[in-house]
């Protein structure tokens, strides 16, 4: 006959909390506004974004290879954050693919403001008899 997990064991290995609100509006906004500067800068009203405006113009005549090249190494960094979040799933526990998909998307969006959800996460451990 074999053992059934317990009730703890379950929850562990599904365990999922979304990210906070604030950093991944950060986040988002952020992504949204380089995505912005990058992709169709002639649109962007840059003097009525005060220093912000500014400085992102001056960025875009002068560095533009250098806004795209960030854009794209931000949506690495997020992939490599979405596949480490993979790695820590199966390190803690988390064995539930509906879970491991929710962090994997999660993390790949907000990055880490996900991630350090999941850093924090210490599963309890079951003791053996």
């Amino acid at each position: 006959m074999v053992p059934l997990k317990s009730e703890a064991g379950r929850a562990a290995s599904a365990y999922f909390r979304p990210a906070r609100r604030l950093p991944a509006l950060v986040t988002v906004l952020a992504l949204g506004y380089m995505a912005w500067v990058v992709f169709w800068p002639q649109s962007v009203p840059y003097q009525s974004l005060g220093p912000l405006g500014l400085f992102t113009q001056y960025l875009v005549d002068h560095h533009h290879t250098l806004l795209h090249s960030g854009y794209w190494l931000a949506w690495l960094i997020h992939v490599g954050e979405s596949l480490y979040a993979m790695f820590l799933c199966k390190s803690k526990g988390i064995t539930n693919g509906r879970a491991q998909l929710l962090w994997f998307l999660q993390t790949f969006l907000f990055g880490i403001a996900s991630l350090s959800i999941l850093i924090a996460y210490r599963p309890k451990r079951q003791k053996q008899t």
